[in-house]
């Protein structure tokens, strides 16, 4: 059974609307019909639009692991010869909450005639437009089987190279928290009971001390102003980067930065040779790939560069010579490509220059892991050495000045 939502009219001629439970769309409008109820529109709902407001606050979302074991027990059923409807249906027993709601509704919609990848583009939450389309080329090539296998590597390799990155962070993200809470303490409750002392003391204060307790006396005495002051300016950050000016500016801003520039452009390269490259070899025509590919790259200014030298690649079939304009690709990849133009074999190239610059991002990633955290420690230490070393100083000169 599926859930539907209709617009109607009732036997005295108001329009109504509501949700139906019926095993298809045709059975929900004859149920309709048999309660005197002559319907506008029924659509298929969503598995989040079925549920309450605060259900949905607090609902899970569907992970890209629950796509990756769907996808992966889908192309095992296919090979194994059970149709896509049956395969469906079976595929519904093993997953529960949104998933299964999810299924039970593309597998409707297939029931009813549609496209397997139409009744997809339905969720682009969950299925991007990459995902889809891929769908499509399989559906019409035949070769369902063989690209969902080819999507389900793609999907993994992606979920490993986002999961090293962030295990990579994970250690120097907690350093500087803990560096953060540390310092935050020894400014706010620390230092302030140790400038009572100093002040009663009467004697002249080291420079740096008075630095250190300028600064504490900042924290303590406009802490809110400096919240508040901290608030805005994120809340004003978020505004500025969703206006059309200020993504533009962060994302070339981006590309300028050292790590974050690195880590934009392959990003960018990996992301459009495995996409380009899995739909060529899915049979999706080159003009529609290039559609597709600089749709997804996240990067304003590469996508402009990319979405340039595909009109000139649709006009006139020189990929690898358009590429190299962009000034986003490294001479080794526009070699690769080029190779696999001459040669036929485009889409495996594209592959082949995806999967080797993924490692080269992971590689990268791990060794800015090891140099950050032994960076931040070191930071650590200067600053709280320096706290250290201002509150001691006062008290090394007065026991000085009791010796004398």
């Amino acid at each position: 059974m599926a859930l539907y939502l209709y617009q109607a009219f009732a036997k005295d001629g108001k329009k109504i609307t509501g949700t139906i439970d019926a095993p298809t769309l045709q059975s929900a409008k004859e149920q309709l019909s048999k309660q005197g109820i002559y319907p506008i529109s029924v659509t298929l709902s969503s598995p989040e639009a079925s549920l309450a407001w605060w259900k949905r606050l607090f609902s899970p979302k569907i992970t890209a692991k629950e796509k990756i074991l769907f996808t992966r027990q889908l192309v095992v059923l296919l090979k194994s010869g059970v149709p896509l409807l049956q395969a469906l249906e079976l595929l519904i027993e093993q997953f529960e909450g949104n998933l299964r709601t999810m299924l039970v509704n593309i597998k409707d919609e297939v029931k009813e005639g549609i496209s397997f990848a139409d009744a997809l583009k339905k969720y682009p939450k969950v299925f991007d437009n990459i995902y889809v389309q891929l769908v499509r080329a399989g559906e019409a090539s035949g070769k369902l089987e063989v690209i969902l296998e080819r999507l389900t590597a793609y999907l993994e390799r992606r979920a490993q190279i986002r999961k090293r990155v962030r295990s990579a962070l994970t250690g120097p993200i907690i350093q500087l928290i803990v560096a953060v809470i540390v310092i935050s303490i020894l400014l706010i409750f620390v230092v302030p009971s140790m400038a009572e002392n100093f002040a009663s003391s009467g004697k002249e204060l080291p420079t740096t001390t008075k630095i250190l307790l300028g600064i504490s006396s900042l924290f303590t005495k406009y802490l809110w102003i400096v919240a508040l002051a901290l608030i805005l300016g994120i809340v004003a950050y978020r505004w500025w980067r969703s206006t059309p000016s200020g993504a533009r500016m962060i994302d070339t801003i981006k590309l300028k930065l050292p790590i974050i520039g690195y880590f934009t452009r392959t990003n960018a390269i990996v992301q459009f040779c495995y996409t380009l490259g899995m739909l060529l070899e899915g049979g999706v025509n080159l003009a529609e790939s290039l559609d597709i590919v600089v749709n997804i790259i996240d990067n304003r200014i590469l996508a402009d560069a990319l979405r340039e030298a595909r009109d000139k690649i649709i006009k006139q079939g020189k990929i690898a010579q358009y590429l190299k304009q962009t000034n986003l690709f490294p001479p080794i990849a526009i070699y690769l490509i080029s190779t696999g133009e001459q040669s036929g074999q485009l889409d495996q190239m594209l592959l082949t220059v995806a999967k080797n610059y993924e490692e080269d991002l992971g590689e990268y990633a791990d060794s800015l892991s090891a140099k950050i955290g032994p960076a931040l420690l070191i930071v650590m230490a200067v600053i709280v050495g320096f706290i250290v070393i201002s509150l001691m100083l006062p008290m090394i000169q007065q026991a000085a000045f009791t010796e004398e």
